[in-house]
């Protein structure tokens, strides 16, 4: 049953209707779960999804969802687009998962960020791609323990940045790092940590979509975890980064802006979970598709507006300082 929103004003990403719009009966072979997509719009308008699926030993790969519209008829491959390799990378021996894909206008390239898992943990992993049918594996970018990372689209002072959330001492938080030339990283540095208590991102955060680059600054979504006596509760919430120094949040909203809900984000292998990787924009620079994985079993979509977002951010946020002193 379609549960409804107690009050519109304040609902910044409507779910579509067709929601779960991927699901595990979509696929041509039995598979356990679909989810956390990413996403891009390539030049003929037609919406990819890199999307994570899990098969029945529980091992994941990634696969191409392509449509018109980003909303239905989608057609997949028959196989899976990007399956680990761990006779050439030992590092995907359990599987390769959740992409966020970044077009870089220098190289003429895709880049995909994704998780490789193995037996030493989740690690940063990074592919270029021109087409999505070849793809070149740079390697692992960051060691484990370390997952949830984007680049952004071009240099900043002659270097590329990456965010990731390694998990240490801070538990899991937002960082940014630095690369002369995409295989050597470092110069880290600590964005946004978890704000402990109460608060609905208290326990662990990290990069949801790639870095939104608006006249403001780059709008993130990120997700976020509390520990409830049922469990974890993954909620999105969004957050402002300096246009010019991206290691910088100038704005972090105090509120999440889309919670599990409905029973597909509610129920499945991890339940009460809503997990996004991808975003389209449409054609007017300012509608947004948000795609998101719905309790680790399919894919939904959300959609709203980016100046809606940016302009709840000045009413519903805090500045990076208020925020890092309640934490």
């Amino acid at each position: 049953m379609k549960t409804v929103s107690r009050d519109n004003k304040y609902v910044l990403l409507e779910r579509h209707p067709s929601n779960p719009i991927l699901t595990a009966d979509n696929w041509h072979q039995p598979v356990n779960a679909i989810f956390n997509p990413g996403a891009v719009r390539l030049r003929d308008g037609t919406t990819l999804l890199l999307c994570r699926v899990e098969d029945r030993r529980g091992i994941s790969s990634l696969w191409a969802a392509r449509s018109k519209n980003g909303i239905d008829n989608w057609k997949i491959d028959s196989e899976p687009t990007f399956p680990p390799d761990p006779k050439n990378h030992p590092d995907e021996i359990w599987g390769v998962e959740d992409a966020r894909i970044v077009w870089l206008e220098e190289l003429r390239k895709y880049a995909i960020t994704y998780t490789a898992f193995s037996r030493a943990g989740p690690a940063v992993a990074l592919a270029m791609t021109e087409d999505f049918t070849r793809f070149e594996r740079l390697g692992v970018m960051m060691p484990p323990d370390n997952k949830d990372a984007s680049l952004l689209p071009f240099r900043f002072n002659g270097k590329w940045l990456m965010i990731h959330r390694p998990q240490n001492g801070l538990g899991g938080s937002i960082w940014l790092a630095e690369s002369p030339d995409l295989n050597h990283w470092g110069k880290n540095k600590l964005i946004m940590t978890p704000r402990h208590g109460a608060w609905w991102d208290a326990n662990r955060i990290g990069l949801g979509s790639p870095l939104i680059q608006t006249p403001r600054g780059w709008l993130m979504l990120y997700h976020a975890n509390r520990q409830t006596g049922a469990g974890c509760l993954y909620r999105i919430g969004a957050a402002l980064l300096d246009l010019e120094n991206p290691g910088c949040c100038i704005k972090r909203g105090d509120e999440w802006i889309l919670a599990p809900q409905e029973s597909y984000e509610r129920m499945g292998d991890v339940g009460d979970v809503v997990f996004s990787c991808g975003y389209t924009i449409g054609d007017d620079g300012d509608e947004i598709n948000v795609y998101y994985g719905g309790a680790d079993t399919c894919i939904a979509l959300a959609q709203g507006r980016i100046s809606k977002i940016l302009e709840w951010l000045e009413t519903h946020g805090s500045s990076i300082g208020e925020s890092q002193a309640i934490t």
